[in-house]
């Protein structure tokens, strides 16, 4: 069901991927796998907007001419060129050779990189349009939503925006609205991905959001580029990407910890217990059996982020390093911070927990607590006392 009438006129002619798990390399889990949403505006003039990762390019053209017929398709629309996106897009034009390519300066410079190709360009910027017939598209750019060369196509006449990789989610589906499918599995993909892709963009995002807010575009329809489109909340997903871009988390506890022969796990639950008595949700991850996007994703919407780890080598375990390393290159705005681990005969896992979160900017709230050989019920009643103590923190 990839071939759509996604309102007259407009089809979706893209593909589901349903097997993909992983995305950019190894660096993003897909669970749900995804999609590479197309679409297609049929008028005096038809235009193509995106294309598909390459392996699903005889998809797109059989998609193509089921809605075009032998048609010729006179622009294609390339609101982003990472390959997931433009992959195809030479053998589109081998199809299509008398198409004019309309993409960013930027977008082109990456498209001739990418594929050399000599095609017809033209390149556009914020305020600039094409003309269809029934139809117009306007062009907003987007740069650093996540690349620099993004941009969206807005068409007034039927409020719809597409895209591309904003308000979008790594979610294959056999049904491709909103409203058709669960809004918790759909809010949890979205979530987890802006956290691992444009978390670190957050500053542009929300002055980007204001210039869109401030064109007042009457938006009923948001048509990304990966996974469902939103026909009947797209005030939902617009929301959301406000309150993450300006930093505004719940009054909620991340804890994540690994542990070598069981001290510093005992050490976190017991925080756990801590911050819960104090009325303030958390969560619990080991670092070194979890996955970490879905740990980004949890941590994108809590205000504090508690690190524990059993100490090797004066450092702290590997599985910790590569979360807050994670967390350093994602820049995670306007967090509260605490640490905590135990050790042997000599520490170290601590203080540079502590350094690396302050790396982070994540500001630190606590004294550590810190831990040698094994904790007894005492201890134990001291990390609840210090995990109740961090609670009242986040609730201040």
């Amino acid at each position: 069901m990839t071939v759509f009438k996604v309102l007259p006129d407009i089809w979706s002619v893209g593909a589901v991927d349903w097997d993909v798990r992983t995305f950019h390399g190894p660096s993003y889990s897909t669970h749900r796998g995804t999609t590479y949403n197309a679409y297609l505006i049929m008028d005096e003039k038809i235009a193509l907007v995106d294309t598909v990762h390459r392996p699903f390019a005889p998809e797109l053209e059989n998609n193509l001419r089921q809605v075009a017929g032998e048609g010729k398709i006179d622009y294609i629309i390339v609101n982003h060129i990472e390959p997931d996106h433009s992959g195809s897009l030479p053998e589109i034009m081998k199809l299509y050779p008398q198409a004019t390519v309309v993409c960013t300066a930027k977008a082109r410079e990456g498209l001739e990189s990418y594929y050399g190709g000599e095609w017809t360009w033209k390149t556009v910027k914020t305020g600039d349009s094409l003309q269809l017939g029934h139809h117009t598209l306007r062009f907003i750019e987007t740069p650093m939503m996540h690349w620099p060369d993004n941009m969206v196509t807005y068409i007034p006449q039927k409020q719809i925006l597409l895209s591309n990789d904003a308000f979008g989610q790594h979610l294959a589906w056999s049904h491709p609205f909103d409203d058709q499918n669960s809004m918790e599995v759909i809010m949890a993909e979205a979530t987890k991905y802006y956290a691992n892709i444009l978390t670190p963009y957050s500053k542009v995002v929300a002055k980007k959001l204001e210039e869109i807010i401030a064109m007042n575009l009457d938006i009923k329809i948001i048509a990304p580029g990966h996974g469902i489109i939103w026909r009947s909340h797209p005030e939902t997903i617009i929301e959301a990407y406000s309150r993450w871009a300006n930093a505004q988390a719940a009054a909620k506890a991340l804890i994540v910890y690994d542990t070598m022969w069981g001290s510093t796990e005992k050490m976190a639950r017991a925080i756990l217990e801590g911050i819960a008595l104090a009325g303030v949700p958390a969560v619990l991850f080991k670092a070194a059996v979890s996955d970490r996007n879905d740990i980004m994703a949890q941590l994108l919407e809590a205000k504090a982020i508690v690190v524990g780890s059993s100490t090797i080598n004066n450092d702290m375990l590997v599985p910790v390093a590569a979360f807050l390393e994670e967390v350093r290159g994602l820049k995670p705005a306007g967090k509260l911070g605490a640490a905590f681990g135990s050790h042997g005969w000599r520490g170290g896992a601590v203080e540079s927990i502590e350094k690396q979160l302050l790396d982070s900017k994540v500001e630190l709230v606590m004294d550590s607590l810190k831990l040698q050989w094994a904790p007894d019920a005492d201890f134990l009643e001291k990390c609840r006392d210090w995990g109740f103590a961090l609670g009242a923190k986040i609730k201040e």
